[in-house]
């Protein structure tokens, strides 16, 4: 059920403390389950490759932090050419703006008079920040409590795409809060964020493909709009991992936004990548379970259950060799149930079975740290701090 045992390599990251010091666990095969376990050579080209499609088709590369959480992980994208990255939540951000990354955009709106207090605060720390408003209100808040501490604010218009999420929904409310942004010299208008969080998932790549057409004629009619009023977006920004392609072959946007592209994960399997075309990504994150119950048969017991993957996708898949075959059950808060369907292995008490991730990004957020293999050689281990 193991591949190669590779050489030991030089630790990429500062490990997290003398508690985690790989020295004392060797393989990847001796970890405390459940473990998120990270293949370091595999994330490595999967960050290599996005970087060198963005670059070829002119555009720039704003990965999503929300996928990894991981300050590490943001500092190795950015050593590959990208231009900052996107967070969703404003503690995303304060955590990556205190490990010394800029560039950063908070890409979702934040209304509330402590949060807005927070968001100077990083403006303060650093200028680049920028964050998305899609309400008149919402900028005239931001403009006024940067204004007190005599600063200015980076917003981008949030342009909503047929999600129901967030954003203006026509050109007009577009054209009102930019010249609201506008009358308000505590802001500098960057330009306007446009995602489509409902195309990325769409499996069919025809489908995909008229989808994203659609939400570009959307964005281009927004464009045309603001630049109407002498407002055209100096920054188009968005697009994901499933519409990535499309977005920067023929999209109207200046920068992407894909984020999952560096771990894949069991929905994206469910995605065909393009016609004839299989995904230039692998997967890179696994959940590591161990056999806990072999007494019934047809199934065993693993010590993973609802607390160790996000629900929230697919049920996780399984790669241990021998058992691609079986189905992975929840059967509980912390068990699990492996379904064999015939498989020509049965688990023993104790051995140790790989998942691929169900969804990457909720699952991450289930764990402290990352456990960076290569080979079967746990080489590092690094801090989801951002997880909050």
């Amino acid at each position: 059920m193991r591949g190669k045992v590779y050489e030991p390599l030089p630790l990429i990251g500062k490990l997290m403390s003398p508690a985690h010091d790989t020295s004392s666990v060797g393989t990847r095969y001796n970890l405390n389950t459940p473990a998120l376990v990270l293949d370091l050579d595999v994330f490595e080209r999967n960050v290599a490759t996005m970087a060198e499609i963005i670059k070829a088709h002119g555009k720039g590369l704003r990965p999503h932090a929300k996928s990894h959480k991981c300050p590490t992980i943001a500092q190795a994208q950015r050593d590959a050419g990208a231009i900052g990255l996107c967070c969703a939540t404003l503690d995303e951000a304060q955590i990556m703006a205190a490990n010394g990354l800029s560039g950063i955009l908070i890409t979702s709106p934040v209304t509330t008079g402590y949060k807005i207090g927070r968001v100077v605060a990083l403006a303060e720390q650093t200028p680049d920040t920028m964050i998305v408003v899609d309400n008149p209100d919402n900028a005239r808040n931001l403009a006024a409590a940067a204004e007190q501490k005599s600063l200015q604010i980076n917003v981008l218009i949030d342009v909503e795409l047929g999600f129901g999420r967030t954003g203006v929904t026509s050109p007009e409310a577009a054209v009102q809060l930019g010249n609201t942004i506008r009358n308000l010299p505590s802001l500098v208008y960057c330009g306007i964020q446009a995602y489509g969080g409902h195309l990325q998932h769409t499996v069919d790549p025809i489908e995909r493909l008229d989808l994203c057409r659609q939400a570009h004629r959307r964005i281009e009619g927004i464009m045309d709009a603001l630049a109407s009023i002498e407002m055209s977006p100096p920054i188009v920004t968005g697009g994901g991992t499933g519409s990535h392609l499309i977005d920067a072959q023929e999209g109207p946007f200046t920068e992407i936004q894909a984020g999952s592209y560096i771990f894949m994960d069991a929905e994206y399997q469910t995605v065909i990548y393009a016609e004839g075309e299989k995904w230039p990504f692998d997967n890179a994150l696994f959940v590591q379970t161990s056999v806990t119950s072999t007494n019934v048969p047809g199934f065993v017991t693993t010590d993973a259950g609802t607390k160790a993957f996000a629900l929230n996708g697919p049920e996780p898949r399984v790669i241990t060799s021998g058992l691609e075959v079986t189905t992975y059950e929840y059967a509980g808060d912390e068990h699990g149930r492996l379904h064999l369907n015939g498989a020509n292995v049965r688990p023993s008490i104790g051995d140790i079975i790989e998942c691929v991730v169900p969804h990457c990004d909720p699952t991450v957020a289930l764990y402290g740290r990352y456990h960076c293999v290569r080979g079967d050689k746990l080489v590092d281990v690094w801090e989801i701090s951002a997880r909050r």
